[in-house]
């Protein structure tokens, strides 16, 4: 969050919504809300895509620090071997890591790669790679979020049965898909909105 923060103007105020959404999602899934009621928790993801919606429109392009937003996605390394873990420990299905039928690792890395070349160089990217590499990202980060939605024991789970993804109702999972996933989601669509990356 403190990257995305760093990467988008310090805006105090988007800090302060975010954090508090984040607090308030924590403290049903501390106190076990989503564990006994999973039935709540697409009301969550609800106010999370509506929340997300709101705050990329609050941002404004000429305060998009690019750089910091790319180290934004390396983050997905350490969350695809958390993810990992979690399959390890029973709590995800197999299908949702790196073994099965995700693969947004490799933007990780790619992320990681990019990263170090703008550092090392100080040279831009070419655009339309640029832009084919973040609409790659996006969906490799929507396909997962389904994955693990359709693995969840909700109403409309349609994967998974023999080991549904039981960990999203948990803390601090419960903050991947309200935190992790909408900060990775707006750094690909604020890097699409800056130029200052890109050649022309």
């Amino acid at each position: 969050m403190l990257l995305f923060y760093f990467g988008t103007g310090r805006d105090k105020r988007l800090l302060f919504v975010y954090t508090a959404w984040q607090l308030a999602v924590g403290s049903f899934a501390v106190g076990n809300v989503f564990k006994e009621r999973p039935n709540l928790f697409p009301f969550v993801l609800l106010g999370t895509v509506i929340l997300t919606f709101l705050t990329v429109k609050q941002i404004e392009k000429k305060k998009i620090n690019a750089k910091i937003l790319l180290g934004v996605h390396t983050l997905r390394i350490p969350v695809e071997l958390t993810l990992y873990q979690l399959y390890l420990q029973n709590k995800i299905p197999n299908l949702m890591t790196f073994k099965g039928w995700n693969f947004d690792i490799l933007i990780g890395f790619s992320a990681l790669v990019l990263l170090v070349y703008a550092l090392i160089t100080n040279k831009k990217f070419n655009k339309q790679f640029f832009i084919i590499w973040n609409i790659i990202g996006i969906v490799f980060l929507l396909f997962i979020v389904a994955l693990a939605i359709l693995s969840s024991p909700l109403p409309i789970q349609q994967l998974a049965f023999e080991q549904p993804n039981i960990a999203v109702l948990e803390f601090p999972y419960c903050l991947l898909p309200t935190c992790v996933v909408p900060i990775v989601l707006m750094s690909h669509i604020l890097l699409l909105r800056s130029s200052c990356v890109c050649d022309k």
